[in-house]
């Protein structure tokens, strides 16, 4: 098994989001990270979704997916042919012989203290999944309070959009 990220540009309607992520539970498919948001075109939202699976059975459920009446697009995002990244806030026990230490590593990897308090430092930091990862192992020694992470978002490289040619079908089901 591999892991796959899907673009799947959807109808901003109710619901939505459950159908398709139904249809991945019923087939058995663990969803690893699941992204949604708006778009550049108002009525339209972006799903962003990672699954590990093998080539086969992915390719019935974009088949079954593309069925769904909402969903008006889906392409699978190649890892070398796409920028990802994720966004994670991450609380760090700190004391103030640590302080100076979590602070360094924060600045190693670009990211953003966005909270200091007495006992604790919370930063911002966002990147690929295998740098939030390698962050987040330097930091575990000095105690990690909560981790969130929004999950991977994506966007192909180059010029070419994956809402292009998006109109006929927004005209066809309206």
């Amino acid at each position: 098994m591999a892991k796959h990220t899907l673009s799947v540009l959807v109808e901003n309607k109710p619901g939505v989001l459950a159908r398709v992520a139904g249809l991945f539970s019923r087939r058995g498919f663990n969803i690893e990270s699941l992204a949604v948001g708006p778009t550049e075109v108002a009525d339209v939202s972006r799903m962003t979704i990672v699954v590990d699976a093998a080539r086969q059975p992915l390719e019935q459920v974009t088949k079954q997916l593309n069925k769904l009446i909402h969903v008006l697009k889906i392409v699978e995002l190649e890892h070398d042919v796409a920028v990802e990244r994720e966004l994670q806030l991450i609380k760090v026990a700190a004391t103030g012989s640590t302080r100076s230490e979590i602070i360094e590593i924060a600045d190693v990897f670009r990211s953003k203290v966005v909270d200091v308090d007495v006992d604790a430092i919370t930063i911002e930091a966002t990147g690929s999944p295998e740098k939030l990862a390698a962050m987040v192992r330097l930091l575990g020694p000095y105690g990690i309070r909560e981790l969130v992470r929004s999950g991977m978002i994506a966007v192909g490289r180059g010029s070419k959009s994956i809402t292009e040619g998006r109109a006929l079908r927004l005209e066809r089901t309206a």
